[in-house]
């Protein structure tokens, strides 16, 4: 089943096109992987999914629901979450707190939200430092209190915005072992990600833009056969002879 259909997405900021005519779609329990040059309008492409910016053209559907121009709030209700590139949790509270913020989307008891947050520290190691002020957090931790206020709002699809950057290798393994054990678990995945052995690692299929535009979709393996994209962004260490 389609959970998110992208047609022809384009999205102008005066007369720059950040993306240009972009069609994809992600089945329900799939790992959709997007890559790209910087500033190639990735980031973009989720902003106008996730209803930060009102696309200039095209048409986005949410469980063939089209979604253009509906509130990000109202989208996160519906099950359509997202994290962001640069993590900025409430520095000064705890990990809890910043959890429990998550569950409020479908409840208004404190309780409620409370379970929700505690369910989701457990789930992904974060428990025994539920205590802690999110500031204190290593980077690593706090890529996964991004995901872990994501999660508790109960996300049907969950749009990852470069959630392993500046991890080191083991972090990196272990975010890639949690996304495909979330995803064994019901969730559907867009992913983000500059660091290559982790987006072919986790992605069923890879959408390949540049200058907006998208360049080249297929199997992980065909993306690292594919000249279009070694020329254009992966290098030729990563052709496939």
């Amino acid at each position: 089943m389609k959970i998110l259909e992208v047609k022809n997405l384009v999205k102008n900021f005066g007369g720059l096109r950040a993306v240009d005519d972009l069609s994809l779609t992600i089945e329900e329990g799939q790992i959709l992987g997007l890559i790209g040059p910087n500033g190639a309008g990735k980031s973009t492409a989720f902003n106008c999914i996730a209803g930060v910016y009102p696309p200039s053209d095209g048409e986005v559907y949410f469980f063939g629901e089209k979604i253009n121009n509906h509130n990000p709030w109202d989208l996160c209700k519906k099950g359509l979450a997202r994290t962001f590139q640069i993590v900025k949790p409430f520095a000064s509270k705890t990990v809890l707190y910043n959890v429990t913020v998550g569950g409020y989307v479908h409840t208004e008891k404190r309780a409620k939200a409370e379970e929700k947050a505690l369910e989701v520290l457990k789930y992904i190691d974060l428990y025994d430092k539920k205590d802690m002020k999110a500031g204190k957090l290593t980077i690593a931790d706090r890529k996964r209190l991004e995901i872990a206020r994501a999660l508790a709002t109960g996300p049907k699809l969950l749009l990852l915005d470069e959630v392993m950057a500046g991890l080191r290798p083991t972090e990196v393994d272990k975010m890639v072992e949690i996304i495909k054990d979330l995803r064994d678990n019901g969730i559907t995945f867009f992913v983000i990600e500059h660091i290559m052995r982790a987006i072919m690692a986790l992605s069923d299929r890879i959408v390949v833009i540049h200058y907006g535009q998208k360049i080249s979709e297929g199997r992980p393996e065909e993306i690292a056969s594919d000249e279009r994209v070694i020329k254009a962004y992966l290098g030729e260490e990563y052709g496939v002879s």
